[in-house]
């Protein structure tokens, strides 16, 4: 009885471990990416590079800085530097999700909110 109650234990921790989402995080921590989004009805494109310490976006022409506080591997939280209102103070938590080669999903949602949106970032460098 122990030996069948053994051998089922090891096949549902093995088959459990074949569908984990890959997660090569640190694959990402430094590039520079493309995340497109739809806003009003329309696709908007932000490019964003980063390295150790900061984040510098560009949207619509107009570029943003954030410094970066890693806090693990696949968890991170951006900060404005020059936030121009109240809105753009509150830090942003992203989590990578999964990963692939050249891109990676996270999930992101203001620091304190519940409501958490989901995107895909492409590394282009």
């Amino acid at each position: 009885m122990k030996k069948i109650y053994f051998v089922a234990t090891l096949i549902v921790f093995s088959s459990s471990c074949i569908n984990a989402p890959e997660r090569n995080c640190s694959n990402f921590k430094v590039g520079t990416f493309t995340f497109a989004t739809t806003i009003k009805g329309e696709s908007q494109t932000t490019t964003f590079t980063r390295n150790s310490t900061f984040e510098i976006g560009e949207f619509n022409g107009v570029k943003d800085t954030a410094t970066v506080r890693w806090i693990n591997d696949c968890e991170y939280i951006l900060k404005k530097v020059n936030p121009k209102n109240k809105s753009e103070e509150k830090p942003i938590h992203i989590k990578i999700l999964t990963t692939s080669n050249s891109s990676y999903t996270f999930e992101y949602n203001a620091v304190g909110s519940s409501q958490k949106l989901k995107g895909e970032a492409i590394k282009i460098h």
